[in-house]
């Protein structure tokens, strides 16, 4: 095997070992949205103000969600499990 095929052939190695061995965070944990906390363009649906996910149009507003870890909501500044 030339020097450049061991390589290539032990970063596919190793990749495949590191996806195999990470868990998703929603298959982990129980999430739940947590209003509030969002910068603009990054809420994860639609809220009363903008049609679609990323569209919020101002930090931490009121009714913009994004999906957190259960329990993370109330540890946030500004975190509300309820759109006001």
């Amino acid at each position: 095997m030339k020097p450049s095929s061991k390589v290539l052939a032990l970063a596919a190695f190793s990749a495949a070992i590191a996806s195999a061995s990470l868990p998703t965070m929603a298959a982990d944990q129980d999430m739940e949205k947590c209003y509030g906390v969002v910068k603009a363009g990054h809420n994860d649906c639609a809220t009363a103000n903008s049609s679609c996910a990323g569209t919020s149009k101002s930090d931490s507003q009121s009714d913009a969600f994004v999906m957190v870890p259960e329990g993370l909501c109330d540890r946030l500044a500004g975190g509300s499990k309820t759109s006001s």
